[in-house]
C-alpha cells in the first residue's frame, strides 16, 4: 500500500474515533441550563457564511442537471465497461490493457462525483435549521461550542 493511502486511511480512522467518541482539541464550558428543561432543548449557533456557503448556494440552481449529466456519464461508463468485456468475451481470452480506459474512466468519474457532492452539499446544508420567532441563519450544534444558545425543541424545525 502507498504511504499518502496508508497515512489518509489512519487519518480517517482517527477522525471517526474522535468524532464518535466526542473527543476535542480544545475544551470549552457547556451552557447551564435548568434542570426543568433537560431534555427538552436543542442547542443552535449562527449560520457562518463561508466560502464553502457560498459555492453550494451558487451550484443549487443547476443540481438538477449536474444529476443528469452525472447519470448520463454512468451509462457511458457502463458502456464502456460492457464493450470491454464483450470484446474480451470475442476474443475469448482476458486483455488487461482493454480495461484500463473504463477503469480510468471509472476513476475519474467516481472522484468528479465525490468532488461534487462536497460542493453543493457543505456541513452546514445538513445542520441547517429554523427557529419559530428568530430570524437568521441557524445551525444545530454542541452545547460547548462557542456561541451555542439553548432554544426549546419544540422551536426548532428543519
Amino acid at each position: 500500500m502507498k504511504p499518502i493511502m496508508l497515512f489518509a486511511l489512519i487519518a480517517l480512522t482517527a477522525i471517526v474515533l474522535a468524532s464518535s467518541f466526542g473527543l476535542q482539541l480544545d475544551s470549552t464550558e457547556a451552557i447551564k441550563i435548568p434542570a426543568n428543561m433537560i431534555g427538552q432543548e436543542l442547542y443552535v449557533c449562527p449560520a457562518d457564511n463561508s466560502l464553502w456557503t457560498g459555492i453550494a448556494q451558487m451550484l443549487h440552481p443547476a443540481i438538477k442537471y449536474i444529476t443528469i449529466a452525472f447519470f448520463f456519464v454512468i451509462m457511458l461508463l457502463m458502456f464502456n465497461w460492457g464493450w470491454a468485456l464483450y470484446q474480451n468475451l470475442l476474443s475469448d481470452s482476458f486483455k488487461r490493457e482493454s480495461f484500463s480506459k473504463p477503469w480510468q474512466f471509472t476513476k475519474f468519474t467516481f472522484w468528479m462525483g465525490v468532488v461534487v457532492l462536497l460542493l453543493t452539499f457543505t456541513p452546514n446544508y445538513f445542520r441547517t435549521v429554523k427557529i419559530d420567532g428568530v430570524s437568521g441563519e441557524w445551525v444545530l450544534c454542541e452545547n460547548n461550542t462557542p456561541g451555542a444558545k439553548a432554544v426549546k425543541a419544540e422551536a426548532v424545525h428543519k
